[in-house]
């Protein structure tokens, strides 16, 4: 057993796995899964795991080289959460169609138990050298 990190045996698979380029989407709730995508459903009630906590553990776990949301993201607290967890990682910003577009080619789409609309962000991995 791991001391610390995500103890999410698949999840902490796939990130471990995942390559330069490979897109990891953390999702709300509602947010649809395109066919032929993996998904880690940690959701177990509205609300919960919340979307921010989620997104700092996978984030703890993995380098990212830029990242992508929808322009339809307007809740404060959670836009800033995405900003602050993200720090220096360039954020893209798009409309929640594009966005859903995006997720077709993803390795893996976690979703939460987020109900704020819009509350998704594709995670382009990179390399950390």
């Amino acid at each position: 057993m791991r001391a610390d990190g995500l103890w999410h045996p698949r999840l902490t698979a796939l990130i471990t796995a995942a390559g330069h380029g490979d897109r990891i989407v953390v999702a709300d709730a509602g947010l649809p899964v395109p066919v032929g995508v993996e998904t880690i459903d940690l959701l177990w009630r509205r609300g919960e795991p919340g979307f921010l906590p989620v997104l700092t553990a996978v984030l703890a776990e993995c380098v990212v080289e830029t990242a992508v949301a929808a322009t339809g993201l307007t809740d404060p607290t959670i836009r800033q959460g995405l900003t602050d967890a993200l720090g220096p990682v360039p954020l893209e910003l798009v409309p929640h169609a594009e966005l859903k577009r995006r997720t077709a080619d993803a390795l893996v789409i976690v979703r939460t138990g987020e109900a704020t609309p819009y509350a998704n962000v594709i995670l382009h991995c990179g390399v950390p050298f």
